[in-house]
């Protein structure tokens, strides 16, 4: 990941022009400053990614120059430069936030090695950036004091220490990319890079690509060698979250890797070798996507050599307070609201309903409920607004669902104007939930596309894994979508 923006803070010219044209030869022209104000004033109109900084300028201390660089929002890397270095002054400038240290007179070759040290470690920094996870969710998801728990706590423990490959299994929202951070975390590898690629995320054409890198010119577009995933997490752990979603095309290249731990880069020829501990995840049948043709079965055996399955919540019901409680003092601190704790009714809410959703759902639950909470109160069912048999005295709905609306049987409404909006009815006329809204219209577009998944998807305007979560959801409430049986019965 090459640098963009470089300054040179040096008041000798004579080192200015040699710095000035071993940039040239990287096609990467610096700023000049030849003092501190004229530093400050670059810095203060754009940010800078690295900045070679003289100790002892005219009008002022190079260290506490970089002191003050340090502060800023978007810090650049630093290379503290000096003719007069000893071993205090460079301890004092590593302690200081420097990148690195050089001492003057300098050769074209030191300068290329700091400047290679610095785009790798500039493009870690940002990588790891992009794939960390939110601090705040770290355990959230091993919260719990059920048996299911308990085992796969004590599971984590007995396999994480090994270089085993792990495929972890469960329903969307259950904590999956958690429970591979955790086997990371606990392993001998925690030391080193924990590299994620959500494989349902990143474009089909551009996968192979994040996978494995490319080399400049490889494809349009490609104006710069870059590192794949496997590269980055070289003798640490690479996350491969919705394993089911990889191309089949890209499944034979992955299983040659994960068996000779080798690869080329796109439009390379060199061999590359890394050594890397592979975790996947899954909310689907892999062996079912196996029976239909759709995964490999070479690679699923490869992948499962040890599964862990994560429970849904409804199957550890009792740890729905625990986690409940975790959250409600999560949110009240991120949103300023001094709430009690959870009313009785809220509570027996929260035992009744059957969370198709899991673990986020009940997180995005109280953080909806904690904000719609007066503070100082508890939070009552009304607050949760969840749809469950659980009756009780505060369970009146919200106040946006207290208006329902009445249309006829045609399924028109209409405004005081006289402008009319279709709306799905039920068969009293009422306006239906926007959930039931949201299946019919999936029913439609399966219907219209003779079951093409990906065809409706397009219809619907989503990616065809919300479409695919959307169907296993349903599935799992005992409220399935058969196009096919609906067809025929028609």
């Amino acid at each position: 990941m090459p640098f963009e923006k470089v300054l040179v803070v040096e008041d000798d010219p004579v080192v200015r022009n040699l710095l000035q044209s071993i940039f040239a030869r990287h096609k990467l022209p610096p700023m000049m400053a030849g003092s501190l104000a004229e530093a400050q004033a670059h810095l203060e109109k754009e940010p800078v990614d690295l900045m070679l900084l003289d100790l002892r300028l005219p009008d002022g201390d190079g260290l506490k120059f970089l002191e003050q660089v340090g502060t800023l929002p978007e810090r650049p890397l630093v290379v503290m430069m000096t003719g007069f270095g000893t071993i205090e002054s460079a301890v004092a400038c590593m302690r200081a936030g420097a990148f690195d240290y050089v001492m003057k007179p300098f050769s074209p070759s030191q300068i290329d090695v700091i400047l290679r040290k610095a785009q790798t470690y500039q493009q870690l920094v940002r990588v790891n950036n992009l794939l960390s996870d939110d601090p705040e969710d770290d355990d959230a998801m091993l919260i719990g004091r059920s048996a299911t728990m308990q085992r796969l706590r004590q599971l984590i423990e007995r396999v994480a220490p090994t270089d085993a490959t792990v495929l972890v299994t469960g329903e969307s929202g259950t904590g999956k990319e958690m429970i591979s951070r955790e086997f990371y975390r606990r392993s001998p590898r925690r030391g080193q890079p924990y590299i994620k690629v959500n494989c349902a995320a990143v474009s089909e054409n551009l996968i192979e690509s994040e996978f494995f890198g490319h080399e400049r010119g490889a494809f349009t577009g490609a104006t710069e060698r870059r590192e794949g995933r496997f590269e980055l997490a070289n003798n640490g752990t690479l996350l491969l979250d919705e394993v089911s979603e990889i191309p089949g095309p890209l499944q034979a290249k992955l299983l040659r890797v994960l068996q000779e731990r080798e690869f080329e880069r796109v439009g390379g020829s060199r061999t590359i070798k890394v050594n890397v501990r592979i975790i996947a995840t899954s909310n689907r049948d892999l062996l079912a996507n196996v029976a239909k043709g759709e995964f490999r079965q070479d690679l699923y055996y490869r992948l499962n050599v040890f599964p862990v399955h994560v429970p849904s919540l409804r199957e550890r019901i009792d740890d729905v307070p625990l986690l409940a409680d975790h959250f409600l003092k999560r949110f009240a601190r991120k949103h300023g609201v001094k709430v009690t704790g959870f009313s009785d009714s809220a509570r027996a809410s929260l035992l009744a309903y059957r969370w198709p959703g899991n673990v986020r759902e009940l997180q995005n639950t109280v953080e909806r409920a904690v904000i719609l909470s007066e503070s100082g109160r508890a939070v009552t069912s009304a607050a949760l607004g969840l749809s469950n048999d659980a009756g009780t005295a505060d369970s009146a709905p919200p106040p946006w669902e207290s208006e329902v609306l009445e249309v006829a049987d045609g399924g028109l409404a209409m405004d005081g104007a006289g402008q009319g909006s279709q709306v799905f009815t039920d068969g009293a006329g009422q306006v239906l939930r926007l959930d039931a809204l949201e299946k019919q219209a999936i029913r439609v577009a399966l219907r219209q596309t003779a079951g093409n998944r990906t065809q409706a998807a397009t219809a619907l305007g989503i990616s065809i894994r919300t479409l695919r979560n959307k169907l296993q959801e349903y599935r799992e409430a005992g409220e399935p979508i058969d196009v096919e049986a609906e067809s025929a019965e028609a």
